[in-house]
């Protein structure tokens, strides 16, 4: 039984589902601000429109940073747990292959067995924690990560209140943001409302 596609390249390949699927739903949501500006143009309104830059909260809100170094120590601790597992695993398989000659049939069977038998725990091991389909990873990312975006959340809620703004983007995405004026750029306001905690 071989082993799926390293840790990484797994983590990797989810994210750009992920993207991908960001991307649809934000194509949506462009086509709908569209359809809303023009309405609004139609009918004589005029629509306020700000954006924030996610990565930059992300990388500067004191609590943001403790939820990433918990999820990065949390990952370096499985991926260590996997490398020793891996190590131990082409130790047997080279262990093996040196005394192969010297072995009776019933000690090749028993040795072949339990290379198999490490190989699929560790493939075990590797679904458990880093799995796509509720791999543990994911879950602690959304366990650890969830009270820092609902605050984030809250926090781009009361900016565009209090700017009147009805609508408000995510400048760190793909494509969702061609251009942006630095006038309607309220990142660095939802960041201090976060840190003043008002």
């Amino acid at each position: 039984m071989a082993v799926s596609l390293p840790v990484w390249t797994r983590i990797l390949i989810t994210k750009v589902e992920n993207k991908k699927r960001i991307f649809v739903v934000k194509k949506y949501l462009i086509i709908l601000l569209f359809l809303f500006s023009g309405i609004s143009f139609i009918f004589g309104q005029t629509q306020k429109i700000g954006y924030v830059d996610s990565q930059v909260i992300l990388t500067q809100l004191p609590e943001a940073i403790k939820a990433q170094s918990d999820l990065d120590a949390l990952t370096n601790t499985w991926s260590s747990q996997l490398d020793s597992m891996k190590q131990d695993y082409q130790m047997s398989i080279a262990n093996y292959q040196k005394q192969q000659a010297t072995m009776t049939e019933e000690q090749k069977v028993a040795k072949q067995k339990e290379i198999v038998a490490k190989e699929q725990a560790m493939y075990d091991f590797q679904q458990k924690k880093f799995g796509q389909q509720g791999g543990e990873i994911y879950q602690k990312q959304e366990e650890i990560f969830n009270p820092v975006k609902q605050k984030i959340y809250a926090a781009i809620g009361e900016v565009a209140k209090d700017e009147g703004m009805q609508f408000v983007f995510d400048k760190s995405g793909d494509i969702i943001l061609l251009y942006a004026d630095a006038a309607f750029d309220v990142t660095y306001k939802v960041l201090d409302k976060l840190k003043r905690g008002k």
